[in-house]
């Protein structure tokens, strides 16, 4: 492999100040309904356009630059709103814009304010429907002083400016409306503006958003970042299911990225995209062979990313145990085999242990970075979780074969990932990333001379550089593949903790120990997830509190759309950094499978609910198959017995939570939970 795979000369220092995703102060919130994306842009400080709006099309990759509404010389400033009075012209500023998720009618809005010395403006964006490419753009003014005469509200460049008269007589000051529609296919799409009266928000609409999975809680911060997730996650993906691993950077597609997407998807209600991306991974992202696609390439032996086979069975068991729907396994099976049984091939196998072995790690570290050939902790991990669940998926559709064949398979991989002599992925007490073929533990990495990575970068200083620890090992704990509370889980967690402030200050975990960083320092928002859901099943709260404040409070926190890492990243040759979509993902699921606790498996409905310190009540309404589970969650008063209310049928609390049998007897069920 080359390192310069990714690498693309999209320079942030060429052109206007827009062209670069890590503003000073900014917050993108992304809006969309499959047929157009968009980007609200809100940036308090420097040159780049205050409130700005960048307008994509699904499936059409590219830097931010390449957003339709981008302008090559003034960037966003064409989309900004301006309101003239008379000889004065007044243009958003900086300090004044505030902004804020919101719903029209049950749709997600941006509502974005901002004044003027006489007046105030807000502005709202939303789609109004789900099958035309278009965005709805009201602006409404108010305050304005009486006799000041008629505004006019301006937008678009100089060459072509829009403008639109309007009285702002009366207490409720005047409103107009833009409607922005895509035109063409993907590849030739052009923006069409018009002023328009306000389409409203079709009925489909309203009712597809209510549909997905509400979760509210007596804790702001966790209302506003279960929102963000909820609002933005489905936005960013094509109708196809096409999704940028990392929004204006990567340009490229991954199972991985995809399946952890589809899994929350799921649980989010949205489970006719979730089976859609599903099925173009199966159908395009997987060989006949069972090999996976990463950066929508096939790789060598050597390279392949075993996890993604594993990432991608356990997503099709969380659909099928969600949904119910055996169909998606009947039309797939020979794909879903394949993807099941090439980790199994002999070029990986590890004779001495069982292991699997190659020369790629989690992170894409290969050869080139000083990754020996040898066993990695996540491709075990992941391919032992991907069997067992497709062993439980092949008993569904009567493969008794195959079923016993994958959870034998899983068995003894589990088995060699804790237990074996010379080879488990446990030392000391704790997990460890990698072992080389002869067992030794592979503790240290150092690029090759023919790397060719940018000065500067931690891999290459002087001295060691460290593989462990890695905040993947925190997966094992979260997804209770090992007892969350049991001496591995807390010395493996221990050992994560160093991770935290490690060349950096303000919080955040780094993926891992930044001496082996090929990139820049900084702390990585999905990762920190990982470890938030790890210590969430150990019952740290403290540390989970930490993760989820340091979120609200990172770069974007405003509008709940993360970076991919914080850092001075050297661009180029490294293209700008993005917002990967996989962390909405992972607060998703932290929320619905690990806060509220909701877990369908097989022909039980599993119900494991938590409070975190501090908070004291909770509620989720979610739809599991055809049922809809209102569930409220509350701490019990003094001397209240702990327990289970399920339409008026009283129920133990246990510690493992309440199990149900499948299907449930009713299609809603009324539950509280006394915690």
């Amino acid at each position: 492999m080359d390192v310069q795979e990714h690498f693309y000369t999209d320079d942030p220092s060429r052109g206007p100040a827009d062209a670069r995703t890590n503003l000073d102060g900014a917050a993108y919130y992304f809006l969309g309904n499959g047929r157009i994306q968009a980007a609200v842009q809100i940036c308090a400080a420097g040159a780049a356009t205050p409130l700005g709006l960048l307008l994509m099309a699904p499936g059409r990759f590219g830097p931010k630059r390449a957003a339709l509404t981008f302008h090559d010389e003034l960037g966003l400033q064409p989309t900004m709103i301006r309101i003239r009075i008379g000889d004065h012209l007044s243009l958003p500023n900086a300090a004044s814009i505030q902004a804020q998720w919101t719903d029209v009618d049950g749709v997600p809005a941006v509502r974005a304010t901002w004044r003027d010395d006489a007046f105030a403006v807000e502005e709202l964006f939303y789609c109004p429907d789900r099958s035309t490419p278009s965005l709805v753009r009201r602006i409404g003014i108010t305050g304005m002083p009486a006799g000041s005469g008629p505004a006019v509200i301006c937008t678009g460049p100089p060459s072509r400016p829009m403008e639109m008269a309007l009285s702002t007589e009366g207490e409720d000051g005047g409103t107009a409306a833009l409607l922005y529609r895509l035109t063409g296919d993907s590849a030739t799409a052009m923006v069409n503006i018009e002023w328009c009266a306000p389409p409203p928000v079709t009925p489909e609409s309203s009712a597809a958003w209510n549909r997905l999975a509400a979760c509210a809680f007596d804790s702001d911060l966790l209302d506003h970042l279960y929102t963000a997730a909820r609002n933005q996650l489905p936005a960013v993906i094509g109708p196809s299911g096409q999704m940028d691993g990392s929004i204006w950077q990567y340009n490229h597609e991954w199972v991985r990225d995809q399946a952890m997407v589809a899994r929350s998807l799921t649980m989010l209600g949205e489970k006719e995209l979730a089976r859609t991306m599903l099925c173009r991974l199966l159908d395009e992202f997987i060989t006949s062979e069972g090999a996976t696609i990463d950066s929508d390439q096939v790789r060598s032996v050597e390279d392949v990313e075993l996890d993604q086979n594993g990432e991608l069975l356990a997503a099709l068991k969380t659909y099928v145990d969600w949904t119910g729907d055996l169909s998606i396994l009947r039309e797939h099976w020979d794909r879903i085999r394949a993807t099941a049984e090439f980790p199994l091939r002999q070029a990986f196998r590890h004779h001495p242990s069982g292991l699997l072995h190659n020369r790629r790690e989690y992170w894409e570290r290969h050869a080139m970075h000083g990754i020996e050939d040898g066993m990695e902790l996540m491709n075990q991990f992941y391919v032992a979780v991907g069997l067992s669940d497709a062993a439980c998926l092949a008993r569904l559709v009567r493969r008794p074969e195959e079923s016993r064949r994958w959870t034998e398979h899983a068995e003894r991989l589990k088995d060699a990932i804790l237990h074996d002599e010379h080879f488990a992925l446990v030392h000391e007490g704790r997990f460890i990333k990698r072992r080389g073929m002869s067992g030794d533990v592979q503790a240290t990495i150092s690029a090759t001379c023919s790397a060719d990575l940018p000065p500067g970068i931690p891999l290459l200083e002087d001295g060691q550089h460290a593989l462990d620890p890695d905040a993947s090992a925190a997966l094992p704990i979260a997804m209770e593949f090992i007892d969350p509370k049991g001496d591995l889980a807390r010395r493996t967690l221990a050992d994560i903790e160093t991770l935290w402030n490690q060349r950096w200050e303000g919080g955040g975990y780094g993926r891992y120990h930044v001496t082996s960083e090929p990139d820049s320092p900084g702390p990585w928002p999905f990762p920190s997830m990982f470890i938030a859901r790890a210590y969430l099943e150990a019952g740290d709260d403290e540390k989970v509190w930490r993760v989820l404040r340091w979120l609200a409070s990172a770069p974007g926190g405003q509008a709940g759309s993360w970076l991919e890492f914080y850092g001075p990243r050297p661009v180029p040759p490294y293209p700008q950094v993005g917002i990967p979509p996989w962390t909405w993902a992972e607060i998703i699921c932290f929320f619905i499978h690990h806060l509220i606790g909701v877990r369908p498996r097989g022909d039980e409905l599993i119900l494991r609910p938590r409070l975190l310190n501090g908070l004291n009540r909770a509620r989720a309404i979610i739809g599991v198959r055809d049922h809809r589970i209102d569930l409220t969650v509350r701490r019990a008063r003094t001397d209240e017995p702990c327990a289970f209310d399920v339409d008026g049928v009283r129920h133990r609390a246990t510690d493992r939570g309440l199990r149900l049998p499948m299907p449930l007897p009713t299609d809603d069920l009324c539950i509280e939970a006394v915690l």
